[in-house]
């Protein structure tokens, strides 16, 4: 891919990663704030492997992935909504 591609693809992740993060501070619902959590991860991991750091984005996925399903499992067995 050439280098003016990839800091494009860079560039519209930053911005998805800044989207992702003003919502999460907005959201209310702890559940969707998790899924949102997941989808930040994802980013990160698609950041990491334009940057040609494929075991950051292997870790970054891993631990995303991780963290989301660990983040929605006590978030079912507790309330859902802020108080």
């Amino acid at each position: 891919m050439s280098p003016q591609i990839i800091d494009f693809l860079n560039i519209i992740f930053l911005g998805f990663l800044v989207v992702i993060a003003i919502a999460v501070s907005y959201v209310r619902d702890l559940l969707y704030a998790a899924i949102l959590l997941g989808a930040y991860s994802v980013t990160m991991a698609l950041i990491w492997l334009l940057m040609s750091a494929p075991d950051l984005a292997i870790t970054e996925a891993a631990a995303g992935i991780g963290m989301t399903t660990l983040m929605i499992a006590v978030i079912s067995k507790t309330g859902r909504e802020e108080e």
